[in-house]
């Protein structure tokens, strides 16, 4: 998209990217990023795109100039979200990804020389989890307080037990569907749509104390079509609708309260993170538990890995 010859835009000269932006065509671009750049992306990653361009938004808008698409306008931005944001370090190198696409998108479509966000690195990716895991009193206490007398007892049981002893994540956990569940003559599979993924193209494991757990809750629905998702709310206003990830998220939270085991850094994510480490404990191959948990490289596992032994802490 090109600009009037008295727009901001047109003034090449200002910048040596060769594009100077108002907040309004800033705007303007970054919709048609988004319509168009990630058009073949999850919704949930355009999702993630969209707020943390949101975020850049903003502190452009607040800046009250024209951006110039230089490195060290960049580098502002940087700082802005570690010192008065005050960011973790991943969420940071997740927002300047954002903007560095965006600027890339900039230079496909011929309105940037080069892409400025480029020389900008995000921080390094931390060594350790920054969310803790469950030492294995905590497991047990968990496992232990959970009621199975309700069908929203049995739902949470199943749920708490599909993350605990079978690695799902809150997402993957959302959007299955009973017909996501196939038996095999290996075993009890579901499968899922991973993050970013646009389609359920990936098999997980479903453990046998995981399938009974979710039988159990299964069985008190009744009569259940392939299409229904596997997970639903029993409340008198959303009978049998899909649950969602705030949903999930407050029912475990109140889960890890009744059990005494809520503190600072145990989330209902650290419940995928401690199948990981039941898994190494219990003499799986770091290869095996690789794949279990959807990892992209051998060496996010191995973060896992090195933490063996810490569950008595």
């Amino acid at each position: 998209m090109g600009f009037p010859s008295d727009s901001p835009g047109s003034d090449k000269s200002s910048s040596p990217a060769g594009l100077l932006f108002t907040s309004g065509q800033l705007s303007v671009q970054i919709q048609e990023f988004l319509r168009t750049y990630l058009r073949e992306k999850s919704h949930e990653t355009v999702g993630t795109y969209r707020r943390s361009l949101n975020e850049f938004e903003r502190w452009f808008a607040a800046t009250g100039r024209d951006f110039s698409f230089q490195s060290a306008e960049i580098e502002a931005y940087k700082t802005y979200l570690m010192e008065e944001r005050g960011l973790h370090q991943v969420s940071v190198s997740t927002y300047l990804t954002a903007v560095r696409r965006f600027c890339q998108f900039l230079v496909d479509s011929g309105l940037l020389k080069e892409n400025p966000a480029k020389q900008v690195k995000g921080n390094r990716r931390p060594s350790t989890h920054s969310r803790k895991i469950l030492s294995q009193s905590d497991v047990e206490q968990l496992v232990n307080s959970l009621p199975s007398i309700t069908e929203i007892d049995k739902r949470d049981r199943a749920i708490i037990y599909a993350m605990l002893f079978g690695g799902l994540s809150e997402i993957e956990i959302i959007r299955a569907d009973v017909k996501d569940l196939e038996q095999t003559l290996m075993g009890w599979y579901l499968r899922i749509q991973g993050k970013g993924h646009t389609q359920k193209d990936q098999q997980v494991p479903i453990d046998p104390p995981v399938m009974d757990a979710v039988r159990l809750y299964l069985d008190t629905r009744g009569r259940i079509r392939p299409e229904d998702a596997l997970f639903v709310s029993h409340g008198h206003r959303s009978e049998g609708k899909r649950l969602n990830t705030r949903s999930v998220r407050s029912r475990i939270n109140a889960h890890l309260e009744v059990a005494g085991i809520k503190k600072e850094g145990i989330s209902p994510h650290s419940l995928t993170h401690t199948a990981a480490l039941l898994w190494l404990n219990d003499g799986m191959r770091i290869e095996d538990v690789k794949q279990r948990m959807r990892h992209g490289t051998l060496d996010t596992t191995m973060i896992y890995f090195r933490k063996q032994g810490n569950m008595d802490s």
